[in-house]
């Protein structure tokens, strides 16, 4: 497997380390191997050479023993199947489950996951990020290549198949008599209809005025063919006068009849809405109509596309209407969190219900996302890595074992030649 840049240069300290510790042993081993030359050679009289000879062979011996110990963590060392060697490969499913078990038990627990959020402070912490405008831009340009990632990822076709089932299947499994006649019984109530009435009769006065030809033509295919044109003309012009007179007092008058019977006309009508049942299934029917008209289908169809179109030019543009309330929306919450602790209090106590809520439902899965992980390693590969990691220090063991050998022996030595 290649290794990452980080890796390549944790071997380069490692290899570095193991030439030093080896290093050591060489040069307690060259002493080792000048004393005892010195000492063998005709005339050497000198009491010093036997320390020097006893603390490089000491020193030899805890070299050697200390590179048997931490080679044996990761590999048979020289290759010999001794026992209880290479325990990383050997083991490695085992420090998994162990692994795994420590985290759960010290990591995963609720009551640690609380106290750490709490000591942290996230929403003091948050705010103060938050209430800076360029972390508020940052956040708002994540969001937006998320909602571009997310809105091209989607197929129209499945969109528009949720629509269908989440929009029109309601309308077509829900009445719209009842509903609508309560909807119009309260703005009957509110007065809110009264601006409605007033248009219409504000366009039925000026169409009546705009259009005195029109009126006359009416009145006059409605005469007799026998009667004078003189008379047509005075009936006519009479007719007319009445009908933009009335057009005018409905339009002038609040209290007006004419707007008194619509209201009580439309009261009826939601009331028919509401209970009658021959209204009812009318309006099951007109809704039948409209749901089945293809205007209607065409604009459910294109509802998914206009709204697409629209989320992505909003996300791309960084000076659109959505990015800059969203920004200022983000700032704004910033400030709230930095200035009010009632509402850090609440966010602090939501992150931490939410998280002690994971790590309790699901502390299983977190530990077996590790034991998993472990196991799946090859066994050599897992000792290379866990070497890569924690080798290089290791190696001071070796460079200790070798300094701390030597000063055994020579202690060792100096002991028995005093009492010796």
């Amino acid at each position: 497997m290649e290794l990452t840049r980080t890796e390549q240069d944790k071997q380069r300290d490692l290899r570095r380390m193991k030439a030093v510790a080896l290093g050591f042993l060489l040069g307690a081993a060259v002493v080792y191997v000048v004393a005892r030359l010195y000492e063998g050679s005709p005339g050497a009289t000198a009491a010093w050479v036997g320390y020097v000879r006893a603390m490089a062979e000491a020193g030899m011996v805890g070299a050697l023993a200390d590179w048997f110990a931490v080679t044996a963590l990761f590999r048979h060392p020289l290759g010999l199947p001794i026992p209880h060697t290479a325990i990383i490969p050997r083991k490695k499913d085992a420090l998994g489950d162990n692994l795994g078990d420590f985290v759960g038990a010290n990591f995963l627990a609720a009551a640690v996951v609380r106290d750490k959020l709490r000591r942290v402070g996230i929403g003091a912490r948050l705010g103060r990020w938050l209430a800076q405008p360029r972390n508020a831009e940052r956040i708002t340009a994540e969001l937006s290549t998320a909602v571009r990632a997310a809105v091209t990822v989607l197929r129209d076709d499945d969109v528009h198949a949720v629509l269908e089932n989440a929009v029109v299947k309601r309308l077509v499994e829900q009445s719209w008599g009842p509903p609508l006649g309560r909807l119009l019984g309260q703005l009957l109530t509110d007065g809110a209809h009264r601006k409605l009435v007033d248009l219409v009769a504000e366009r039925a006065y000026e169409w009546v005025r705009d259009n005195h030809g029109a009126v006359l033509r009416v009145v006059s295919q409605r005469l007799p063919a026998w009667s004078p044109r003189f008379v047509d003309e005075l009936v006519t012009d009479k007719l007319y006068a009445e009908v933009l007179a009335f057009a005018w007092a409905v339009h002038s008058d609040p209290d007006h009849a004419m707007r008194k019977a619509v209201d009580t006309f439309l009261m009826d009508f939601a009331e028919d809405l509401r209970t009658d049942p021959v209204t009812i299934e009318r309006a099951e029917s007109v809704k039948q109509q409209v749901l089945a008209h293809p205007e209607f289908q065409a604009l459910v169809g294109s509802a998914w596309g206009t709204a697409k179109k629209m989320l992505l030019e909003a996300a791309e543009d960084p000076s659109s209407e959505l990015r800059r309330r969203v920004r200022d929306g983000l700032v704004a919450l910033g400030g709230r969190l930095t200035s009010d602790a009632e509402l850090r209090f609440k966010m602090d106590t939501w992150l931490e219900g939410v998280a002690s809520y994971v790590v309790s439902n699901y502390r299983g899965e977190i530990i077996t996302l590790i034991t998993d992980t472990v196991q799946r390693w090859d066994a050599e590969e897992t000792s290379r890595k866990v070497e890569l990691q924690i080798g290089r220090d290791l190696q001071f063991i070796r460079i200790n074992g070798t300094v701390v050998g030597a000063l055994a022996g020579l202690a060792i030595h100096t002991v028995s030649q005093l009492l010796l």
